[in-house]
């Protein structure tokens, strides 16, 4: 009797489960709809449920490029453009008002919603990533072995010492993400020196054959908001591209693999109470993966990218775009996606698990909404 009810339980349980990802699909909300032109999106945030922005480009018929902000405040139903100096690379939001948008010459700040920019006159340049911890207290790390910090708003910015004890030649060693949880936080960085050739793209016969190499990733991580760092280093296949942090100690980072290697891209579960110990917890060969989400105050994760075809991953041609769920961090699902969405890079975003979006870099921005 008693193998009979657990029985009944298991399988509720599992049609439970199923019924939930089910009652939700990923529809397009707005696709970019110019026949001279182009929308390339490079970042994207949601601060609240209503705010969002993104930064990024558009590309005319003759190939050129205009930088722009475009924002909304009514959930994503509309968004203005606002043309900005510089094309933004990234950004970081600390509320709905207050900004940084990182671009090849600088740093930016808005206290608008994005609606306006200011250039911070005192700081670096070759930058990629920014965050926040408050208004005055932020970070930025960047290209040549570099990370930045500011303890007055970005007045002044000072070189952090730990980015530059890590070995490898400087110009070949970048520092490409942040995130930070409370006062937890790691900044990802890697060295690869050139290899001689073009895009594997260019060369498919001759990239199946080149194996890919290990190389130097590094991490800084911090346990008091950034009194202290600690570096560690690893040779290691791929680079820590993204990196998504949960005050409950848990969190996603994302590696992403060249051609040559067996598999597009690989998803750990990192535990940050007990020393960043790590575990593979999603690869497939025909799912490149480009961005991890984690929350607060769950074990649900979402993960982001494209459908590769054949051994060449990152072709220029995009691919259609994959959505996979978790509540556990270890068995995904693939959600219901809007067939017309395409990319080579996809980007999550929201303030909450109820509350997402995810743009592609193309000009496509989607809705996580429950079926009727």
């Amino acid at each position: 009797m008693l193998s009979r009810v657990c029985c009944s339980l298991i399988v509720l349980l599992a049609i439970t489960a199923f019924a939930a990802n089910a009652e939700q699909r990923w529809d397009i909300q707005y696709s970019y709809r110019q026949v001279d032109s182009a929308l390339s999106i490079n970042d994207f945030l949601f601060t609240s449920e209503t705010r969002g922005v993104l930064c990024g480009f558009t590309t005319d018929r003759h190939g050129k490029e205009n930088p722009l902000v475009m924002t909304t405040r009514d959930g994503g139903q509309h968004w203005t453009d606002t043309p900005v100096k510089e094309a933004g690379l990234s950004m970081f939001f600390l509320d709905d008002s207050n900004g940084w948008m990182v671009t090849e010459k600088g740093i930016w700040q808005t206290i608008e919603s994005g609606r306006s920019w200011t250039k911070m006159k005192s700081a670096p340049s070759g930058m990629l990533r920014i965050w926040f911890l408050d208004k005055k207290h932020g970070f930025t790390a960047g290209l040549e072995k570099r990370v930045f910090e500011t303890t007055n708003g970005g007045e002044t910015w000072t070189l952090l010492p730990i980015a530059a004890e890590a070995q490898g030649d400087p110009t070949y060693t970048t520092y490409g993400e942040i995130a930070f949880s409370g006062d937890g936080g790691i900044i990802a960085g890697w060295n690869i020196p050139p290899r001689p050739g073009g895009p594997d793209w260019m060369e498919p016969e001759r990239a199946a054959k080149r194996r890919q190499l290990p190389n130097l990733t590094i991490l800084l991580q911090t346990a008091d908001g950034g009194k202290t760092w600690a570096k560690s280093e690893a040779s290691v296949f791929g680079q820590v591209t993204r990196v998504s942090l949960a005050p409950q100690g848990i969190a996603l980072g994302l590696v992403e693999y060249k051609d040559e290697f067996e598999y597009p891209s690989e998803v750990y579960r990192i535990n940050t109470l007990s020393k960043g110990t790590s575990d593979s917890v999603f690869r497939q060969k025909d799912r490149a993966i480009t961005d991890v989400r984690t929350f607060a105050g769950s074990n649900r994760g979402l993960i982001a990218g494209y459908q590769t075809e054949g051994t060449i991953y990152h072709s220029p041609i995009p691919g259609k775009l994959k959505v996979l769920t978790s509540d556990d961090l270890e068995h995904w699902e693939e959600m219901t996606v809007d067939y017309r969405a395409v990319a080579h890079r996809a980007m999550i975003a929201g303030p909450d698990e109820k509350h997402l979006w995810i743009a592609t870099d193309t000009g496509i921005i989607l809705k996580l909404v429950k079926t009727q």
